[in-house]
């Protein structure tokens, strides 16, 4: 715990308020602007477009000017997006508001390099606990977001939310004070520019593939049912926006607090018997669905959604940090990144989809081929390596 990874900490706990806030109200948001209530859901599922798409740039622009810099951008970011998505909602247009959300997307592409960041401060070893500890500030974020946008909700008289998204802009903007005083290591963008692997041989490391997988389809399944719990929650089953607001926290909360045992079950077990957990803890998830939608069964469901990502989140991003070169992290984070939220960003997409065309379910049943595959790269990673990792 050294000087550079507390303030990585600090700095991410308002950084990433912006991620529970869009989950909490953009569905809500969008379905009171929108008359086709398949695209309520696409202002969230934008967001992590924006996530996919400003990947790599993200990477590629923090190799350029620094982790430091690269972080404040993002937080200014953050605040305009923020600032759009609170207008768009004084002047009811549907289409500011997506594009808010696509914005603030945009900069959670930064934010989400903070765990590389954290990395970059211990030694390889203890990339699990870095992460683990790293992603633990995202409960600060799942409850200090959520609850100021509630609070703030009526601030504008006439345009309920729009309070919510000026404290958001607020609240992102604070991150930039703890940066002043991280000490960035940066150098020059030398390193980046050596010969590295392409990426398909990056992809034919099976360890690469395995890590990559287990991120990618970890994000898939919970982004595919926390994108549409909202939606199920209140306005198809009645249940109080309160309620639905504690199912939404719970899961956040859900998806870091494991990380203080996490990153420490990485090192004694191995990654591989990790996610085998994750996976297992999906599957709680799927069949608690299959009993009655109430507040209980979401709020059971939601908590294991969150353990599951968690597990196999952390130990496929560990995972990763140890299957490639210094040379080409920059390249290799990126490629990750951009890979795992755009089949985060076509899973958000689909969700109202499904959600209007089937039922809650049945979104969980198909859930399980993403199980299968994770399963299947983490067997064959384990074969061909002869031992787990």
């Amino acid at each position: 715990m050294n000087k550079n990874l507390w303030l990585l900490i600090l700095s991410q706990i308002f950084a990433f308020t912006a991620a529970p806030v869009t989950v909490f109200l953009s569905g809500i948001i969008g379905n009171k602007f929108t008359p086709i209530k398949s695209l309520a859901t696409l202002p969230m599922a934008l967001s992590i477009v924006g996530i996919a798409i400003f990947a790599i740039f993200a990477a590629k622009i923090m190799s350029i000017i620094g982790r430091r810099l690269g972080f404040i951008l993002a937080s200014i970011g953050s605040s305009v997006a923020s600032l759009i998505a609170a207008f768009s909602i004084i002047i009811e247009s549907f289409i500011f508001f997506n594009l808010g959300c696509f914005l603030l997307g945009a900069a959670v592409a930064f934010s989400h390099q903070y765990r590389f960041a954290a990395v970059e401060t211990v030694n390889k070893e203890m990339a699990p606990k870095a992460i683990s500890i790293i992603l633990l500030a995202g409960v600060g974020s799942a409850f200090i977001g959520p609850n100021l946008a509630n609070i703030s909700k009526e601030l504008i008289s006439n345009h309920l939310y729009a309070g919510s998204y000026i404290v958001l802009a607020i609240l992102t903007f604070c991150s930039t004070f703890f940066l002043l005083f991280y000490k960035d290591n940066h150098k020059s963008n030398a390193i980046y520019k050596k010969t590295t692997r392409t990426y398909f041989e990056l992809l034919s490391n099976p360890r690469f593939l395995q890590a990559l997988i287990a991120s990618a389809f970890a994000y898939a399944v919970m982004s595919f049912l926390m994108t549409a719990t909202p939606i199920s929650m209140h306005v198809m089953e009645k249940i109080n926006l309160t309620k639905t607001g504690v199912v939404i926290q719970t899961h956040i909360a859900a998806m870091f607090l494991p990380s203080l045992i996490t990153g420490n079950l990485i090192k004694k077990y191995g990654h591989s018997k990790i996610m085998y957990t994750g996976v297992v803890l999906f599957s709680v998830t799927i069949i608690t669905s299959l009993f009655d939608q109430n507040f209980i069964n979401y709020l059971i469901a939601l908590i294991f959604l969150g353990f599951g990502w968690n597990f196999l989140f952390i130990s496929g991003t560990s995972l990763l940090v140890l299957s490639y070169r210094e040379e080409e992290k920059f390249k290799a984070q990126g490629f990750n990144d951009f890979i795992v939220y755009s089949v985060q960003a076509v899973a958000s997409l689909s969700a109202g989809v499904f959600l209007n065309l089937t039922s809650w379910k049945t979104m969980n049943l198909i859930c399980i081929i993403f199980l299968i595959i994770i399963v299947i790269s983490t067997l064959r990673a384990d074969i061909i390596q002869k031992k787990p990792q």
